[in-house]
């Protein structure tokens, strides 16, 4: 397995502060494997077993834990010592009535608290309310590039591994189960699909129609970064079936996918005015290979946009909001607004090696309003300054730390 170093790096700047540590991200991304990681570090680091709990509710064992007041007082008489205790409860939403346990150990003095969950309701249930500015989500993906390239070290050509983390899985497990069998890697990721769709999607939602759910996932897959809309989406499947889908209904359709983390949204913001736009977003997959399980997806078909999908989920990891961007009657791929009130504007294409393709990229960063980064993202294998604009190789860009 390869160290998720950049979220053990969090985890160890948030060790023992007042907060708790909430990890999210879509199952079998690696949120339990870098729970006991950093477990692990804790007890290399001289912390005695005594002292740490790690429960994980979603193990056999464990199942019967579900009442929150009777394992709250299982842990308080597992830890009972003053010394600092670390308490590791994962997948936590299977627990009736979460908040309160996760609320009644975190008010304990001497209790660390970290919480894993699969479904954006941990964070959007009364736990949130409860604990206003008390917790840190750190949200977990699959494996970037790096992590890819670490896990398949064995391949000797870089670009031919940019090509095929651009057409298969990176989830851990995937990855592993890939290089030995693709049909086993191609199984595993139906598991996830349809662990994600039935149990996290249609059973917590009560849905009947899955169907219609299926119509829906299939068709936000195949417009991975193109400008969608639920009114789009609509006409085109009410087209295609006599059975017709409302536009409500895929409003509905479109929270639950990204509360289950298997897409993320990037609104559209209009830098001129400064606004948001509420028409039409792009939407992101959180694993190319669940193109495969989904839609008909060919290998190397869409590249571009396969391309646009890997820098999305990179500047996600590097911090920021993400906003596919409006600069007059131009668009701009990604507008990244940091924390500290610093801006970046990207542009991704797989090529501008033709002269009109290569205009129309840089042509949407003139007249910016600022003197913010521009940076134009390809896989041709030239590092320019053009016009101000930081032309970079996406493979160097994605293997140099930010």
């Amino acid at each position: 397995m390869i160290s998720r170093e950049t979220y053990l790096e969090k985890l160890r700047q948030l060790k023992d502060q007042n907060l708790i540590k909430v990890v999210t991200g879509i199952r079998r991304s690696g949120k339990s494997t870098l729970l006991e990681a950093f477990k692990n570090e804790l007890i290399e680091s001289g912390i005695s077993n005594k002292n740490i709990v790690f429960l994980n509710f979603e193990e056999r064992e464990n199942l019967h834990l579900t009442d929150w007041s009777t394992l709250y007082d299982e842990i308080i008489k597992k830890l009972g010592s003053d010394k600092r205790q670390y308490v590791f409860l994962d997948e936590v939403q299977n627990v009736n009535d979460f908040e309160k346990l996760v609320n009644g150990l975190f008010a304990k003095k001497n209790v660390d608290l970290y919480v894993t969950g699969s479904n954006a309701y941990l964070l959007s249930s009364e736990l949130a309310t409860l604990l206003t500015g008390r917790y840190i989500a750190i949200n977990v993906q699959p494996y970037s590039f790096t992590e890819y390239a670490l896990a398949n070290r064995d391949e000797k050509s870089t670009d031919k591994l940019f090509r095929q983390y651009l057409n298969s899985s990176s989830f851990p497990e995937a990855v592993t189960l890939a290089k030995s069998n693709e049909t086993l890697a191609n199984d595993y990721l139906q598991s996830i699909y349809d662990t994600v769709v039935i149990k996290d999607i249609a059973q917590r939602y009560k849905l009947r129609n899955l169907h219609n759910l299926h119509r829906v996932i299939s068709f936000v897959f195949d417009s991975v970064g193109s400008y969608i809309s639920p009114t789009n989406i609509a006409s085109a499947l009410n087209q295609k079936s006599k059975k017709t889908i409302s536009h409500n209904t895929i409003i509905k359709y479109l929270d639950f996918l990204k509360n289950s983390y298997i897409i993320y949204p990037a609104p559209r913001y209009e830098i001129k005015g400064k606004e948001l736009l509420t028409t039409n977003q792009k939407y992101y997959l959180v694993d190319l290979g669940l193109k495969n399980i989904a839609t008909s997806n060919k290998y190397d078909a869409d590249l571009g946009h396969k391309l646009e999908n890997v820098v999305y989920f990179e500047l996600l990891r590097r911090g920021g909001k993400i906003y596919a961007g409006r600069n007059n009657d131009k668009e701009i791929d990604f507008v990244v607004q940091k924390p500290n009130n610093e801006r970046a504007y990207y542009q991704v294409a797989f090529t501008v090696n033709d002269e009109k393709t290569f205009e129309r990229e840089i042509s949407a960063f003139r007249n910016l309003p600022d003197n913010y980064p521009r940076y134009l993202l390809t896989l041709d294998y030239d590092n320019t300054n053009i016009e101000g604009i930081q032309k970079i190789n996406v493979i160097d860009w994605l293997t140099k730390a930010e």
